[in-house]
């Protein structure tokens, strides 16, 4: 392993898909590293004082300084540890370039467009919803055959950065298509990402991070949710 657990610390929360990515980012670089489980309703000292800004997880701590956003994390554990197995990132500029833009695209326009499916009050608003992200999963299906090169993944033969990005969403994909029935990557609508999504889930790198179990905790935590905010309406 790369680095010992006195080394390296994450501090984050299980539900989220932005601390599973750094998750399986660190296991793919085959770094070593301890992780802390946060709740954010009596956030600890460490956590206030690693990310004073946002106040959120990820935030990953190497020796003793911490690092904040998850797509941030995900590049200094892609250049602090260059040497690791793989690379997450391409190396040619304009695949480096095409890779964040993707994945500023999932985090920016897909994630809380899959929130919106989620918290729908009605069948009729949830289809509405619904059909609006599978437009944007359609875009990130031609992007899937662009940047593949042929490969198995967004980056190539092995998982990549923006295979992270968007593969750590799936367990609330999932999660969707157990409480409403939506499938948002559907093998007819977007094949090529059907089948890399059955890959991901097999990938070493999600093994362990992305479970069945963590899946049903998704499902009872947004019925929660929708459970508040039907009271408060």
């Amino acid at each position: 392993m790369a680095g010992g657990e006195g080394d390296v610390k994450l501090l984050g929360l299980r539900l989220s898909p932005f601390v599973a990515r750094v998750r399986m980012a660190l296991d793919a670089k085959g770094v070593a590293y301890e992780y802390v489980e946060e709740d954010l309703a009596a956030k600890t000292d460490l956590l206030l004082a690693s990310n004073p800004v946002h106040r959120k997880v990820p935030v990953l701590i190497h020796a003793g300084k911490p690092v904040c956003e998850s797509r941030v994390i995900l590049e200094y554990v892609d250049e602090a540890w260059p040497s690791s197995p793989r690379n997450l990132l391409p190396v040619g500029a304009l695949e480096r370039a095409a890779a964040r833009f993707w994945a500023a695209y999932v985090d920016g326009e897909l994630f809380p467009a899959w929130g919106r499916v989620m918290m729908a009050a009605t069948e009729e608003e949830r289809a509405g919803r619904a059909a609006e992200a599978a437009e944007m999963v359609a875009h990130l299906e031609e992007a899937f055959a662009r940047c593949s090169n042929g490969g198995a993944f967004f980056g190539g033969d092995a998982v990549g950065y923006v295979d992270l990005v968007l593969g750590s969403n799936l367990f609330w994909f999932e999660a969707l298509r157990r409480m409403f029935g939506v499938r948002l990557i559907d093998e007819r609508r977007t094949p090529l990402l059907a089948a890399w999504a059955e890959r991901f889930g097999e990938a070493a790198a999600a093994n362990g991070v992305v479970t069945d179990t963590l899946v049903g905790m998704a499902v009872e935590h947004a019925k929660k949710l929708r459970a508040a905010a039907m009271a408060r309406n």
